[in-house]
Order: structure tokens, then C-alpha cells, then sequence
């Protein structure tokens, strides 16, 4: 995540702040510390053709019609700390973007789970098979 960091995407980034909704009184219809973060996917110089891909692919939810990545924090009282949750979000989806999901590696069940599971079966069959047991039929 560091090195998505050091890229300086900040400067790509642009944030509205809106009056926020909720509990709060009087101080909700006053201040604006509701912030949303936009992110233009395609037109960043910062990112590679690459990550521009696994972005639209990932995250595409989340990328609305005009190719901007939009994240909305109104968690917090002040606009200040929803900016740095929308920052820290915005980072965490990234860098969740660009992990490669490990291949899974196909792997057969041991003698002893299988012979372990056979014995569970065999007497689960015996069980149910006792429930049928009429006395003079065989």
C-alpha cells in the first residue's frame, strides 16, 4: 500500500463536502463535514494501463457512469476526518485491487479423513437402518 501512496494520487483526486446527514441537532444543518472523494479512473497519469484495468474489473461498482471512483464518509463530526477515512479507504481498495488472488493448489484428503469419514457413514447407515427393525421380518 506504501507504494500505491508514494505515487501521489492525492493530486488526482478531487472531495465535496456536503452537510451530512443523521443524528447531530443543530450542528448537522450547519456544517458541511460530509465528504465524498472522486477519482477519475481514466484520465490518472499515475496509474498503468494495468491498473487501470484491474480497477475497472474490481471495482466497478463502485465507478459510476462517468469513469469517477466515488467514496463517501460521514462517520466522523469534522469534514477533516472524513476526508482522511475517504483517503484511507480510497488506498484500501486499491491496494485490494491490485492483489493477485493466490491460485489454489488441489489437494487430496489424508487415508485417515477418509477412512474417518467412512467409518461416520457406516454408522449413520446402521443407525437409520436400526430404525427399521420389525421384530418377526427379516
Amino acid at each position: 500500500m506504501n507504494h500505491i501512496k508514494a505515487r501521489g494520487l492525492e493530486q488526482e483526486m478531487s472531495f465535496q463536502a456536503s452537510r451530512s446527514g443523521g443524528a447531530g441537532g443543530q450542528n448537522v444543518n450547519k456544517v458541511a463535514s460530509k465528504v465524498e472523494l472522486k477519482f477519475h479512473v481514466e484520465s490518472s497519469a499515475l496509474l498503468t494501463e494495468e491498473e487501470k484495468l484491474l480497477i475497472r474489473q474490481k471495482l466497478a461498482n463502485r465507478i459510476n457512469n462517468e469513469g469517477y471512483l466515488q467514496l463517501v464518509s460521514q462517520e466522523a463530526r469534522s469534514q477533516f476526518q472524513n476526508k482522511e477515512i475517504t483517503i484511507k479507504r480510497f488506498y484500501d481498495l486499491l491496494s485490494q485491487a491490485f492483489t493477485k488472488q493466490k491460485k489454489r493448489t488441489a489437494t487430496k484428503p489424508s487415508r485417515g479423513a477418509v477412512r474417518k469419514r467412512l467409518e461416520s457413514k457406516k454408522k449413520q447407515g446402521e443407525k437409520k437402518a436400526a430404525r427399521n427393525y420389525r421384530p418377526g421380518q427379516e
